[in-house]
Parts: structure tokens; sequence; C-alpha cells
């Protein structure tokens, strides 16, 4: 992606994830709930009026990129830019008030993603990226901790929906924790990433995100110094996710596995 398109395409995504996030702070009184993989994953009227927002705002600028969206948007690309978004991440959050939702929203060609934002307005934070171009958090410049000694370590975690999945995560965690510092479990994959990126966590580990759950805090942490990959060192995915700065990424997937 060249650098011009790059810079637009970032200035674009900040701006509609500003709006975004605009939109979700006008939170209702009443919540339309649609259940999804299980009764603890679903999704609410406003993650669709994100989505649908989001989409709306990148086809009126980009007619021929195309699109993958939590919430169901499909659209095939004509230029080979691909968007892929994450109208309301931390939807349980959203919907019990608790701060920490966020707005993810990433850009890929083949090379893979080169911007990400991530808007999380209840706590005032913006972080935004592109590949080789560093990353910042409400506009100045972030790296994350490295190096961290294991027993040093603030890692972030969270759980799978899928309930059988939960019996492994359990091991993992009674395993993790007399090694660590601490765990913290924020509730939203997005925000958690970027807090690595930023210093704020020294690692993170999940199981079961999606494309959209990754690609723009992934890349954030990425270009803030951090490593992002599944288990054994491979690619990230729905299967693991490991992150970190580098020397305590090492000792995270070799206590993982």
């Amino acid at each position: 992606m060249e650098l011009n398109i790059k810079n637009e395409i970032q200035a674009l995504a900040q701006a509609i994830a500003l709006e975004a996030g605009e939109l979700l702070n006008k939170r209702p009184d009443f919540f339309d709930l649609e259940i999804k993989s299980s009764a603890v994953d679903f999704a609410t009227q406003m993650d669709k009026a994100s989505e649908k927002l989001i989409v709306e705002r990148i086809l009126a600028a980009r007619p021929d990129d195309g699109i993958i969206g939590e919430e169901g948007s499909a659209i095939e690309s004509k230029s080979g830019v691909t968007w892929v978004i994450d109208p309301l991440d931390g939807t349980v959050n959203y919907f019990y008030g608790i701060p920490g939702w966020n707005i993810c929203i990433a850009a890929k060609d083949k090379d893979g993603v080169q911007v990400g934002v991530v808007n999380a307005p209840t706590i005032n934070s913006f972080w935004s990226a592109t590949r080789g171009g560093g990353a910042t958090h409400n506009g100045k410049k972030i790296t994350c901790n490295n190096p961290v000694e294991l027993a040093s370590a603030l890692i972030g975690t969270g759980f799978a929906y899928e309930l059988e999945r939960r019996y492994e995560q359990a091991e993992i965690f009674s395993k993790l924790l007399p090694k660590i510092r601490d765990i913290r479990r924020l509730g939203a994959a997005g925000v958690d990433l970027c807090f690595v990126a930023m210093g704020k966590l020294d690692g993170f580990y999940e199981y079961g995100l999606n494309e959209w759950d990754l690609a723009a805090g992934g890349l954030i942490l990425e270009e803030a110094g951090g490593v992002v990959t599944g288990r054994n060192g491979g690619a990230a995915g729905k299967e693991m996710v490991i992150a970190a700065g580098p020397a305590l990424h090492a000792r995270l997937v070799a206590e993982i596995g």
C-alpha cells in the first residue's frame, strides 16, 4: 500500500472511529439482544447501528474497498483494500455500563494489516498506527514494556464464549498465575492489546479472538515494538493470541505452549 493511500485511509479510519464513538456514547435505556454463539455471546441494536454507520462512511469515501465486519457485513474488495471492523468491541461491558468498550477499525491489503485505529471513549483513549509508521495514543508515540521478567509481569486475558473452552482456559490461568505479578481481565481485546502497546499491561493472551478483534490492536502493538503470535510462535488467530514485548513474549509462549 502506497504511503499516500495509507495516510488517506488512516485519516478516514480515525474520523469514522470518532463518529462511531459519538453514536455509541448515546447509550440506550433498553437493549434488544440477539443471541449469537451462546447465551453469553450477544449483540445489541447498538452493535448493528455502529457497524451500519462505519460501513456507510467507508463505502461513501472508497466504494471499491472490501468489508469484513463482526455483525455480518461482507463485501469483496475490488481495490485490493479490505476493511476489518469491530463496531463495538466489549459488548458485555457496554451492556453493563462498564468502561473500556471500544471501536476497532483496520485496513489490510495483500501484505497484511496496514492501518489500525482503536477508539475507547469511556477511558479517553484513541490509538492509531500504520505499518512502518509507529503507534500513538492520543497523538503521542508509544512503546511497549521490554524487557520484562515473567515474575514481574502484569498480564491481561479474556475468556471464550464457547463454554467448553473455559475449562482449558482455567488450566492455563491456574498454571500462569503463580508465576507472574497478577492478571487483569478488562473485557475488550482491542483495549487489552493497546494497553500492552503503551505499557499499561506487560502482556496479553486469549483464546477465541476473531480477525476483527485482533487486526487493529495487533498492528498497534507491533508498531509499538511488541510481538503478536499464536501458540508456539505460530500465526495469531482464533486458537490463541499471545502478545507482549519480545523478551516476555518468548516466556509466555513457552508457558502457554
